[in-house]
């Protein structure tokens, strides 16, 4: 009967560290097919204080002037 035990021990031990090996190769993989999803988004800079920002977080005014944000565009048509 001690017998049994131990090969039911042994067998779980074996069977829990290949599914950790296995998940630890499956990881990368999908951080890289994650990373290959995603495009690629122009920066423009802000025509008031010239920080770069992604296109589409831009705030436009009446001309082709781009903005971080709607007060940087109030400030700047202020002046």
């Amino acid at each position: 009967m001690k017998f049994l035990l131990w090969a039911g021990v042994i067998v779980a031990v074996i069977w829990m560290l290949r599914s950790k090996k296995a998940n630890k190769a499956e990881a990368p993989k999908a951080k890289a097919s994650a990373a290959s999803t995603r495009e690629i988004e122009a920066m423009l800079s802000c025509a008031h204080c010239g920080t770069h920002f992604p296109a589409s977080e831009a705030v436009r005014d009446g001309s082709d002037r781009v903005f971080c944000s709607d007060e940087h565009r109030r400030q700047h048509v202020a002046h």
